[in-house]
């Protein structure tokens, strides 16, 4: 199954069904009066969070969505049914905008969360209902209300813990199925992920999820190479992972890029929790680590973590200073919550 985390879809909800003309014409019944019944409510076009789920590929092979109409209201004051709804499927983390790409609809966090993105036209009257004391036999019934149409656009964002980056072949993939169960691509020749990877992690009797994103070069955010699009999908992560390749000659040059374009797609990239990591230091000779760790203290101004992916030297290091910048954040967001709450009820 391909990966596709941006999807443009029409929609269209249901007319409403017409309301009917009828008089009641029987036997032995007198002076039977009008009894056209209203028409049904066209169908809701309804977006639902659903399990199991990880990609927008579905709305790849169909893009136009139209709720059918309400039946048309009959005699005997038979009121004609609704419309079906028509519901589309999003996985966990999709957010929906409308046609100008920057007004929010939906936000999509938690399975099983329901929004109505067009409700259906509703149904007419029959002429029952117009009955009145001065007007016994109306001849006249409404028809239905016109459903509306939008287009609206799908955007995937992976709701993962933490996020991995790093320019193209700093061994991101590598890491991830080192941690995880995920079997990302890796070769022995380089190339770059071309769409994000999901892992979950266990570390003692914890666990988190952790998220590798496509490589990012200098000029990414101007839209060379694959473009940064893809950083929305760490845009929920508390931590993020900075892996830098040992064997670049320039480790602290690479660094300031990554981070040059993490600050120029958004701030709250800029502002998340990092752990500095230099990879593939198997590769590397002491002196070598030595010069490399140096530069990079002095470029991130933090610690630097020595990993290799491929032996897993230090790779558990790094995962429990994950957890414990995540506890660091739940313990803040809940002491937050707090001095709100005291705030609140405070005389």
């Amino acid at each position: 199954m391909k990966f596709l985390d941006q999807a443009k879809v029409y929609i269209k909800s249901g007319d409403g069904g017409a309301g009917a003309v009828s008089f009641l014409r029987e036997k032995f019944v007198e002076f039977g009066g009008p009894d056209g019944g209203n028409g049904g409510k066209g169908g809701d076009i309804i977006a639902e969070c659903a399990e199991g789920l990880n990609t927008l590929i579905d709305f790849r092979y169909q893009q136009h969505f139209r709720a059918p109409t309400g039946t048309h209201g009959m005699g005997k004051n038979r009121t004609g049914a609704h419309g079906e709804d028509v519901i589309l499927r999003v996985p966990k983390g999709t957010q929906i905008f409308e046609e100008d790409q920057e007004t929010l609809i939906a936000d999509f966090t938690e399975v099983g969360q329901r929004v109505v993105l067009l409700k259906g036209g509703n149904g007419g009257f029959g002429n029952a209902y117009f009955k009145t004391s001065s007007n016994q036999a109306p001849r006249r019934a409404n028809p239905g209300q016109e459903g509306t149409e939008k287009g609206i656009w799908l955007r995937l964002k992976l709701i993962a813990d933490a996020g991995l980056v790093g320019q193209p072949n700093a061994g991101k993939s590598t890491f991830l199925a080192a941690v995880s169960a995920a079997k990302p691509k890796i070769a022995d020749y380089p190339f770059t992920t071309l769409h994000p990877n999901l892992g979950v992690v266990r570390i003692g009797e914890r666990e988190f999820v952790l998220a590798d994103i496509p490589g990012l070069i200098e000029g990414a955010s101007e839209g060379i190479g694959i473009g940064d699009r893809f950083l929305g999908h760490i845009e929920r992560c508390q931590v993020l992972i900075h892996l830098i390749d040992g064997t670049n000659e320039d480790v602290a040059h690479v660094y300031k890029a990554v981070r040059y374009e993490l600050a120029a797609y958004a701030d709250v990239l800029a502002d998340k929790s990092e752990i500095v990591v230099l990879n593939k230091v198997d590769a590397l000779s002491e002196d070598d680590i030595k010069a490399k760790v140096k530069a990079l203290k002095k470029a991130s101004k933090a610690e630097v973590r020595l990993v290799s992916g491929a032996t897993g030297q230090g790779v558990e290091q790094v995962l429990y200073d994950v957890l414990n910048i995540l506890d660091a954040e739940k313990a803040a967001a809940a002491e937050l919550v707090r001095k709100k709450t005291e705030e609140k009820w405070t005389p």
